[in-house]
């Protein structure tokens, strides 16, 4: 049993900062035990056991509000919740031994394309949820939710492919799930920046221009009309995605995507004819002025 201890205490012990302390308490995650008549917080053992709970879902990179939902509801578990993130530390620490294995032999020299090690089961697990909450917008973009199924088999299928563009677009596979997650998050917590009516329209004038890019597509790509197309497209999609974190080489990595993914190819050639994918993906590219 330890004494109760002060923020600045609490902030030695943990290296929390007492600034962060303050503000766990200011928004309701973390309280101290009590307050004394000269306001200062005080925090007893089982309040240090809450912090500690609260380090390991940071750890597993969940956001603050996210720590508070999951800590405040009624189902809440303490010793499940231990269980569950030692699970998710462990399956951290085999990637990451993983990465420092593939790393070894890099500085060895060995020539190494095997990229098991970025495990992307984060971002189809957002996927599968994205499917059960957006039914009728997957409907409307795809056509039918077999065709979603189809894309995520071909998605996992180049598994190793798409690692590579998502590493290269945020940077790690960690950033690139993480990104979805908060997009994907803000959307149904949040709701589009649009009304539906907005959404809608803007869905509709993506895909009035996209067909209009691959009307014909014997023509060239570098052309002033196609390429007159291609910025109307990329300035409505940039507009459209305002507020979403698109990555730092969004557009790079959506002319690969056009250009090499097969799951990205069989879909927008089904929609927009034979070709109509790498014809997207070289009009980008010359838009961009990617070699």
């Amino acid at each position: 049993m330890i004494d109760m201890m002060t923020v600045k205490q609490v902030s030695s012990l943990t290296g929390i900062s007492t600034r962060t302390l303050q503000f766990y308490d200011e928004i309701g995650l973390f309280r101290p035990t009590q307050v004394t008549e000269a306001g200062y917080r005080m925090y007893d053992e089982n309040a240090l056991a809450v912090l500690q709970q609260i380090l390991f879902f940071k750890e597993l990179d969940f956001s603050l509000k996210e720590i508070k939902a999951i800590m405040e509801s009624p189902l809440y578990d303490r010793k499940a919740a231990f269980e569950k993130q030692r699970e998710l530390i462990q399956m951290k620490r085999d990637r990451l031994n993983g990465l420092l294995e593939l790393l070894d032999r890099l500085i060895r020299g060995e020539r190494s394309m095997d990229f098991k090690e970025f495990d992307m089961s984060g971002y189809f697990s957002l996927l599968a949820d994205y499917k059960r909450t957006h039914m009728d917008e997957i409907v409307k973009q795809l056509g039918s939710m077999e065709s979603f199924d189809e894309m995520i088999s071909e998605l996992k299928a180049n598994e190793n492919h798409i690692a590579q563009m998502a590493v290269k677009q945020y940077g790690s596979i960690e950033k690139f799930t993480k990104a979805m997650k908060e997009n994907l998050q803000h959307f149904l917590e949040d709701g589009p920046e649009f009304t539906q009516k907005e959404a809608e329209e803007a869905m509709d004038k993506t895909d009035a221009l996209t067909r209009k890019l691959t009307a014909d597509l014997n023509k060239d790509a570098g052309s002033a009309e196609i390429q007159e197309t291609a910025g109307e497209l990329v300035s409505l999609i940039n507009e459209s995605n305002s507020g979403v974190d698109m990555g730092s080489d969004y557009w790079s990595f959506m002319v690969n995507n056009y250009m090499t993914n097969p799951a990205f190819r069989e879909i927008t050639d089904r929609k927009y004819g034979e070709g109509a994918s790498e014809f997207m993906g070289r009009a980008l590219k010359v838009y961009f002025g990617m070699d």
